[in-house]
């Protein structure tokens, strides 16, 4: 039997980060001058919903409901921008 070392870390397993990084998610709307960054994290093996991670100016981050519409229509912008920066890269 192997023991942890660092009785205060968790072993890392085979099964490490197959788990929902988002425990609870926030609906109410954040004002656009809070966002600093959106990370998508599509539904897997790891976790059965899209998770979508806000990065807040203060540097905290936030789990937002993907079922929300105001979360959606973020989505959407956050996807046309991310097409349309490949696009001018590739006529570049």
């Amino acid at each position: 039997m192997l023991t942890n070392p660092y009785p205060r870390m968790p072993p890392i397993s085979r099964d490490y980060n197959t788990h929902c990084r988002c425990l609870q998610v926030e609906s109410r709307i954040i004002p656009p001058d809070n966002l600093r960054s959106i990370k998508l994290f599509p539904e897997g093996p790891h976790c059965p919903d899209t998770e979508v991670i806000a990065g807040l100016a203060n540097g905290a981050k936030v789990c937002l409901n993907p079922h929300s519409t105001w979360v959606k229509k973020l989505i959407n912008f956050f996807l046309e921008k991310q097409q349309m920066g490949k696009a001018s890269k590739k006529r570049a």
